[in-house]
């Protein structure tokens, strides 16, 4: 977040900083909602590959395609669920930089009306 404007008035330069604040901390809590959500994915993929690596290799695997299931071999599923939790993963990392940068940018912007309160308390 960067500072307000140097030609707004104090006051609106006050609420600029205000709502700045509270819509970086909306995005954070996006951030937290989203990798909640690839966590669960990434956890439930892990899981089902579990399962079906303890499958014998014949048994009969189908993939939900829209409406439909297409028969794929242990392989071929295996491989999915792998993928599936290698994008989660480098979703959350992703995300997880996101919301480290919101964060300190909050903070910024704390800072900048901690100073501004002073600044009126000290005229």
């Amino acid at each position: 977040l960067a500072a307000p404007h140097p030609a707004l008035c104090p006051g609106q330069a006050f609420t600029e900083l205000q709502a700045k604040v509270m819509d970086t901390q909306q995005k954070v809590k996006l951030a937290d909602l989203q990798i909640e959500q690839l966590t669960k994915t990434k956890k439930h993929a892990h899981l089902t590959d579990t399962e079906v690596m303890m499958l014998v290799d014949e048994t009969r695997m189908y993939e939900g395609v829209g409406r439909m299931f297409i028969l794929q071999p242990k392989g071929v599923i295996h491989n999915q669920l792998l993928e599936k939790q290698r994008i989660a993963e480098e979703k959350i990392k992703e995300l997880e930089q996101k919301k480290s940068y919101l964060e300190r940018s909050v903070k910024e912007a704390e800072d900048n009306i901690r100073e501004m309160l002073m600044a009126r308390r000290a005229q």
